[in-house]
């Protein structure tokens, strides 16, 4: 993961404050942002309006108690894989991007995810209404009528989960993991702050970094698993009973 450093980056509201300013633990994912890559797209997270557009899949509740989003499953985690919910960004991003945002747990067991590079099955869109309705269980995401790469960064779901933490990195169509790294993060007990994510992906390489340390890289050789992906979306999703919060999430492209 030895992408060359990168200028800090500018807001596109025209503000002079930093992704640094904006998080102090930014400061060290800068030097993993590809040279010349600039901000896209830039949402604080920090009320109802900045999320007006997003797409909530599955019945869960978007509220910002804290100034942060904060996502949560309304039904009964007892209820399995009809609890989990996903929450999409209704930009479409490049192929080549970096993603970065900050995250809290507060309540575990569950598990986060990040899908990235999303998009319909057959070129077309992931909102396309002639794609079959999805509604948090995790086989719509992984064998439904979509590709996307996703990573599974807080994993504390189940006993082997919370005994080895790890970070997770699938490609779909399938339930292909493609690569896999050790999860720095502390469980809800010992997190006293925002922790900052950064995920990259140019060209091949897909790269995943936890507050500036890097965690997985892998490389696509766009034959083992299926094609290489193109442009598409992101979305958070979350395992019941996880509540967690998000804020000063930043896209990166050229």
């Amino acid at each position: 993961m030895d992408f060359p450093h990168d200028e800090k980056a500018r807001t596109l509201s025209g503000s002079e404050q930093s992704a640094g300013e904006l998080d102090p633990s930014a400061q060290g994912e800068a030097s993993l942002i590809p040279a010349g890559w600039t901000p896209i797209y830039r949402n604080p997270l920090q009320a109802p309006g900045d999320v007006s557009g997003f797409v909530l899949e599955g019945d869960g509740a978007a509220t910002f108690p804290q100034g942060r989003l904060r996502l949560e499953s309304t039904r009964s985690p007892e209820e399995g894989q009809k609890a989990n919910i996903v929450f999409w960004c209704p930009e479409a991003f490049p192929a080549d991007h970096a993603v970065s945002w900050s995250f809290r747990p507060l309540r575990e067991p569950g598990l986060a995810i990040l899908f990235f590079a999303a998009a319909g099955s057959g070129g077309r869109d992931l909102f396309d209404p002639s794609l079959p309705r999805r509604t948090g269980e995790y086989d719509q995401y992984h064998h439904g009528e979509m590709d996307a790469l996703h990573i599974s960064y807080f994993r504390r779901m189940w006993a082997e989960e919370r005994s080895f933490h790890t970070c997770n990195l699938r490609k779909s169509y399938g339930f292909h993991l493609v690569a896999q790294g050790a999860d720095p993060l502390p469980g809800v007990m010992d997190m006293t702050e925002p922790y900052r994510m950064l995920l990259v992906k140019q060209g091949t390489d897909v790269a995943f970094a936890v507050n500036g340390l890097p965690v997985l890289r892998w490389e696509d050789d766009g034959v083992t698993y299926g094609p290489l992906l193109a442009g598409g979306r992101i979305g958070f999703r979350q395992m019941a009973p996880l509540i967690a919060e998000y804020s000063d999430l930043t896209v990166y492209a050229l």
